[in-house]
This record gives structure tokens, sequence and C-alpha cells, in this order.
């Protein structure tokens, strides 16, 4: 198959097209490399600042548009791919289906029908928008309110989920906002990781070394303050015992570099699924300290391994949690093989990639 994957998040994209490649098909990747991140692609999409970075942008991509055609399958990060306002994206949309076998939407992060389905159905206990039946109204969760609900945005995000061939959910949250809306084009495919060949460190009688990486424009969004602090208590409480490493809104290469060695990775306090992030450092051997909630573990039909150390949106329950940790260094060895096993089983990119490729010969009727 000829494939082009459009948009990036957190390394999804650049990750599958190797799968895919291994797997004997053609692939492309456009994107901006997800901002500062700057993740591989083969095609880039970053946006200049200024009104002439989007003139120029929108000059590259008509420029791109007809070299854009023709292949089996077009896929999206998301229902705002590139880096415009949605009212000049519907006209790109509109000709990628239209010259193109198929297209899918990846459910992978931020869109309408996440901020909407938590806000009024709260099919999840807490979220990026919910903490039981209240609203969160932080700065962040109310800008995106503000910019999903009954915009351009929305009105874009639904003609994508209404006439797009397929639906492919990375994480259980976003699963459970559009099985409902779509379910006979609506699949769940876990995110790739590519497994890393280095031996895991061991671990015996030296300190816990805690990573926490902030993107620090939306550090309260993701509860990554409140796990900082956290984090930065029970360090201060046990200096001896805990070591704290931290990252601040660097690229990929340089924040993989602080991350190896650590034991243990705090990450994405609201969600019930560790993200990329958490889910790269498990394939390492470092234990994921924040989604892993028994709904998760039910979708992925894993019934044995539980290697992530749940915690609520509570900053109590986070200190209770890494004090645990810290108190039974016999646990940790155990929970690093466990945290690889569950990647291997779940996440490989290559057996992920031929999950992405039955799903899209399902579509395609071959």
């Amino acid at each position: 198959m000829r494939i082009l994957l459009i948009g990036e998040y957190s390394n999804v994209h650049a990750t599958l097209a190797k799968g895919l490649r291994a797997l004997g098909h053609e692939v492309v990747v456009a994107s901006n490399g997800d901002f500062w991140k700057d993740y591989p692609r083969d095609i880039d999409l970053a946006r200049k600042p200024g009104k002439w970075g989007g003139l120029s942008l929108m000059t590259k991509l008509m420029t791109q548009l007809p070299r854009w055609t023709g292949y089996d399958v077009v896929q999206l990060i998301n229902p705002q791919f590139v880096e415009l306002k949605a009212e000049r994206i519907f006209s790109i949309y509109d000709y990628l289906r239209r010259h193109n076998r198929c297209v899918v939407l990846g459910a992978f992060g931020m869109d309408s029908y996440w901020v909407r389905t938590c806000m009024e159905q709260k099919p999840l206990r807490y979220s990026d928008f919910n903490i039981g039946d209240q609203l969160r109204d932080n700065p962040d969760a109310l800008r995106e309110r503000a910019d999903w609900l009954d915009t351009a945005k929305e009105r874009l995000n639904r003609h994508v989920a209404d006439t797009c061939n397929g639906i492919v959910a990375g994480l259980y949250e976003y699963w459970v906002c559009y099985r409902p809306a779509f379910p006979e084009k609506t699949t769940y495919i876990p995110y790739p990781i590519e497994m890393p060949k280095q031996p895991v460190p061991s671990f015996s009688n030296r300190k816990l070394r805690l990573f926490i990486g902030i993107n620090e424009a939306r550090s309260a969004y993701k509860g990554t303050d409140v796990m900082l602090s956290a984090a930065e208590e029970v360090a201060k409480r046990h200096p001896e015992q805990v070591e704290l490493r931290i990252a601040r809104s660097v690229p990929f290469k340089q924040y993989q570099e602080m991350m190896d060695g650590s034991d243990a990775i705090l990450d994405q306090l609201y969600s019930y699924t560790p993200s990329m992030n958490s889910l790269l450092a498990m394939s390492k051997g470092i234990i994921c300290i924040g989604g892993g909630e028994p709904e998760h573990y039910d979708l992925l039909g894993e019934h044995e391994l539980r290697p992530i150390i749940n915690v609520e949106p509570d900053r109590q329950n986070v200190v209770e949690a890494l004090e645990y940790l810290a108190g039974h260094p016999e646990r940790i060895a155990q929970l690093k093989k466990d945290s690889i096993e569950y990647v291997r089983r779940h996440h490989e990119y290559i057996s992920v990639a031929q999950r992405y490729d039955d799903f899209y010969t399902s579509i395609l009727g071959v």
C-alpha cells in the first residue's frame, strides 16, 4: 500500500511509519515534528512565526497537494492536521478525500469529541475536563473548551469524522468518546513503540531515580504541576533514598537522554492509559506512575500484568504512591521487567503496524 501520514503527536506517526515500512508498505510522513519536540518526518510542515509564516505554509501545502494523490490511505493525526485556521483546512481535507482511496482520522489527542464528551456525558471518572461531576476550570481547560466547542474547529472535526472512512483511537479514553458516535468505523489500536536494544539498568542498594518531563505550556492541564510538587516533597523527605530528575520542554532526543537510567517516570495525572512518553519509558524498564486504570487493561485484553502504578488526580495519592515505591525497593526489579513485557506484548511497533495494516485492508475491501 501507499500510505501518507499527515501530522504528528509524540512520535506516533514517525514510529508507525517505521513499522509499516518493515511490512513492505510505501510510507510518507508529512508533519511539523510536533513543534519543539522535532520528531523525524519526510516532509517538513513546520510553520514559521507570524502572518508570513501562515502564508508560506499555505503556499507549501498548495504545492504539495497535487503530489498527495493516489494514495491507498491518508491518515490524519487530528482534524487540525496542519498549522492553519480550521476554515482553511476544510478544502484541503476535501481534496485529500477526493483524490485518495480512503482517509483515516486519528483520535489521538485534543479535539471536539474529546472535550464535549468529557464535559457532557462524562464517561470517565476523571479527565482533562472533569473530576467526577465537576468540570475543571483551570486556564488550559477553559482555553481548550473555547477553542473546540461551537467553533470552526468543531465543525471541521464533525465534518472529518462524518465523512472519513475510518477512525483509530490510540487510548482508552479517546475510544470511549468516538465509539458511541461512530461504532461502525471506530477501532482501538495501541500506540506503537520501537523496543530499545540496550540492557535494562539493574536496581540494588542505590537511590530511586524519579523522572518527570515538564511541558511548561501545559503543566497544570496535564497534572505535571501536581506530580512535580509531590515528587519534590518525597525527594526532600527522603534525600538518601530518592533522586529527582526534571526535563523542561526539551527536544525529543535530549528528553530520551535525560530519561535513560531512571527507575520511574511521573506522567499524565488525568489519564486512564499510559501515553507515548510513558510507554517509551516502560520499554526501557522505567516504571510508570500515572494512568493505569482497570478499564484500559480490559480493552487491551491484559489479565496478568499490572506494571503501572496507577494514581488518582490527587496530590496526596501521588505522594503515597511514591512513598510506597521508595519504601519497597524489593518490588522495583520485577516492576521494571513487567513494564518491558507489557510494552512488548501490546505496543511493539511492527505488531501495531500489522493491526493498522489489517484495519486499512478492511476499509479498502481488499
